[in-house]
């Protein structure tokens, strides 16, 4: 049996467009009660079968889930992997004021770079890119853009489900029906 719990922890509402400023030390850290936690992780499922509680969210689309036990798991959307990061969220919240772990699991720096350049999302929206960034292809001329977060999540989640088993390096055709 899996599932989602709402969120214990609730930020305030934010305006459509505009990121909250965290504190000095984190970037931007966006609401995740108003999110569907089921609704992102029904193509995660194949990864993330247990029930959990969405706790945290990257400007990415990125997940950061509590299970029933307390621990705390990353989803990495781009790169189709599931990490527990931490044994409590209480852990997880003492670890994020790292600068490595903030840039690693939130994209701190570029996440700036794209506010500089217009891409701020909303609540319901994240940072997503023309050519996923799984594939090698993304590296070169690659178009960000602000999207609906489950959209986004859906779509990568599908993705991985379907080369999660192919080696590194293997060429891939998408086909967008």
């Amino acid at each position: 049996m899996y599932g989602c719990r709402p969120t214990d922890r609730n930020p305030p509402a934010l305006p459509e467009t505009r990121p909250m400023w965290h504190d000095q030390s984190m970037a931007y850290q966006w609401p995740v009660g108003d999110l569907d936690c089921e609704r992102l992780l029904a193509y995660w499922r194949w990864l993330c079968p247990q029930q959990v509680t969405l706790i945290d969210r990257s400007a990415y689309g990125d997940l950061f889930l509590r299970d029933e036990v307390g621990r705390v798991f990353w989803l990495d959307v781009a790169n189709g992997s599931l990490s527990q990061i931490a044994d409590s969220e209480s852990q997880f919240l003492a670890l994020s004021e790292n600068a490595d772990n903030r840039e690693k699991w939130f994209a701190e720096s570029n996440v700036r770079d794209a506010a500089e350049r217009g891409l701020i999302p909303g609540p319901s929206q994240c940072i997503g890119f023309s050519v996923p960034l799984v594939f090698a292809e993304s590296a070169s001329a690659n178009k960000a853009y602000v999207a609906d977060i489950y959209d986004v999540v859906g779509f990568l989640g599908d993705l991985h489900k379907q080369i999660a088993t192919m080696p590194d390096g293997t060429k891939v055709e998408l086909i967008i029906k």
